[in-house]
């Protein structure tokens, strides 16, 4: 016959229970805001983020029982080391990308929202946005080189960028090493198969190559 005492750090019927419980709460809970629009923004990702951190201590607590093992301090420690080591690394991912953000100009800012948006006209002036879309030229990105090259457009073409390696590819606009910006789009990131489209709102003729490849460029020119 076992000990009780041995056995302390397993559960009972009813801390599952409570368990199973208070993690339908909180499931329904943010799913309850979501549908129902009650908070929008980044009060509602805050919110998210909270109930996230009580599930995981839910899960921890009445379903893991960490702490309650025969050397319940080491796996505190484990634990909390981890979940420090998360937060090091999501914490400076996010600053590292509000970094990128605050460090665009505001020019930039504005010609990325009004494309983005299809503003064209702002108080009966114009903002250089593009009111309609006409041709679409598909750059392709394959075994590491681009096809075709050098791409001619019309203002309010847009430019479709496929990538066809394994490799994720991070398109940056300028000559390589440098970076530059067209249309307040600073860089195109294209995961394997994906494509992402650009419209083509500004003239002239530009450049953009992938951020480690050098071989990776081409050009595209836009006339008016």
């Amino acid at each position: 016959m076992s000990n009780p005492k041995n056995n302390s750090h397993y559960g009972s019927m009813s801390s599952y229970i409570i368990g199973f419980v208070l993690s339908l709460i909180f499931t329904v809970i943010p799913y309850y805001v979501v549908v129902n629009q009650i908070l929008q923004g980044t009060t509602l990702l805050v919110l998210i983020l909270i109930i996230a951190v009580i599930q995981m201590i839910i899960q921890i607590v009445f379903f893991l029982h960490l702490g309650r093992g025969p050397k319940p301090n080491w796996n505190l420690y484990f634990f909390a080391s981890t979940v420090g080591i998360i937060l090091v690394v999501v914490a400076g991912s996010l600053m590292i990308m509000s970094q990128l953000y605050l460090n665009m100009s505001p020019s930039d800012q504005i010609k990325r929202l009004v494309n983005n948006e299809g503003i064209y006209q702002i108080g009966g002036e114009l903002t250089g946005a593009c009111r309609g879309q006409y041709a679409n030229h598909v750059v392709e990105i394959k075994d590491g080189y681009v096809s075709p090259y050098y791409s001619y457009a019309q203002k309010c073409d847009t430019l479709t960028f496929t990538n066809e390696d394994r490799q994720e590819r991070k398109i940056m606009f300028g000559s390589y090493p440098d970076g530059g910006v067209y249309a307040g789009e600073t860089e195109i990131l294209l995961r394997s198969g994906r494509s992402k489209t650009i419209t083509l709102s500004e003239t002239g003729i530009f450049q953009f190559h992938d951020e480690t490849d050098k071989k990776v460029s081409g050009q595209f020119s836009v006339s008016q």
